[in-house]
């Protein structure tokens, strides 16, 4: 049983999201290519992970970006779990989005939804 959720997982995750957040800035034109570019780096540089107790906090922009289940003690959720955010210090705990230890991780550059 894994006790903690480490460094790699987490960076798998934003990977993910950067990637994604690459993708959606594709489609505009390319005479913005300079803008596209440090749009990505504000992006990039904004996103945080914050360790508490039972959760990891995905933060982006000032805005939560989703809740990653960082306990084995919950009664509802697995550890690893992402959960929505429902507010700033608050996940959606209706049901999970999937959990960060599978391959294909399931979330946008928006976040967890």
């Amino acid at each position: 049983m894994n006790n903690i959720i480490d460094e790699s997982q987490i960076n798998k995750l934003l990977q993910v999201m950067k990637d994604d957040y690459n993708r959606w800035q594709s489609h505009s034109s390319t005479s913005y290519d300079q803008i596209r570019k440090q749009m990505f780096e504000e992006y990039c540089n904004s996103l945080e992970v914050r360790y508490g107790n039972k959760y990891i906090k995905i933060v982006g922009d000032n805005s939560v970006k989703g809740f990653i289940v960082n306990t084995h003690q919950d009664k509802k959720f697995q550890f690893g779990d992402m959960l929505m955010a429902a507010g700033w210090n608050k996940p959606a705990r209706n049901f999970a989005r999937g959990n960060i230890f599978d391959d294909n991780l399931n979330i946008r550059w928006t976040g967890i939804s």
